[in-house]
């Protein structure tokens, strides 16, 4: 079977870009280095995001439903999104192309681009920073902490969570945009 456009572009962006990842990689050399980035990278998973989307509409109880329900709403879009390019793209994950680099945590699913980790916390944070601002900078050391997991644990190259933080800040921008139908008429 020929190699897809993608996969044969993948294949020299993945050469450049393993020196970076094995770099970042190392990390996991020093004791707490990888028990925190585990627990974030579970965190990541979705638990964290649940349990702020129960929460809003108690901590916020003018406009916190309505947030809850775009989150999740918006989440549901995510996933989709990033399973089909997943799907589509079919990017091996540094560890698989690399044995230099060890895979810190297992992977929810098989391919690497973009980071759906990333694309999530990346979505949520702006819908956050453009409707309450403080709350996502609270959050933000987070987000950051999941999209750096990604790389240190050899889930991801840096283009992909590069990528799925573009596609996902784009994405709670979009959703802000939706607000409006999920806000109550005064």
């Amino acid at each position: 079977m020929p190699a897809s456009k993608a996969s044969r572009f993948f294949e020299r962006v993945d050469q450049r870009e393993f020196q970076l990842c094995q770099s970042i990689n190392r990390c996991l050399r020093y004791r707490c280095v990888l028990p925190y980035f585990r627990v974030v990278s579970r965190l990541g998973d979705g638990w964290f995001w649940y349990a702020l989307i129960l929460s809003l509409p108690l901590l916020h109880p003018e406009a916190g439903l309505a947030l809850a329900l775009l989150m999740a709403a918006t989440g549901l879009v995510c996933t989709l999104t990033y399973k089909s390019l997943k799907k589509t793209l079919i990017r091996e994950r540094p560890f698989i192309s690399f044995p230099a680099i060890h895979c810190g945590t297992p992977p929810l699913d098989r391919y690497s681009f973009p980071s759906g980790h990333t694309l999530h916390a990346a979505c949520f944070n702006t819908l956050l920073a453009l409707t309450l601002p403080t709350l996502a900078l609270v959050i933000l050391p987070f987000t950051l902490s999941v999209a750096a997991s990604r790389v240190v644990l050899g889930l991801h190259y840096p283009s992909d969570v590069l990528a799925g933080a573009v596609i996902g800040s784009v994405m709670g921008a979009l959703a802000v945009e939706l607000l409006p139908l999920f806000m109550p008429m005064a």
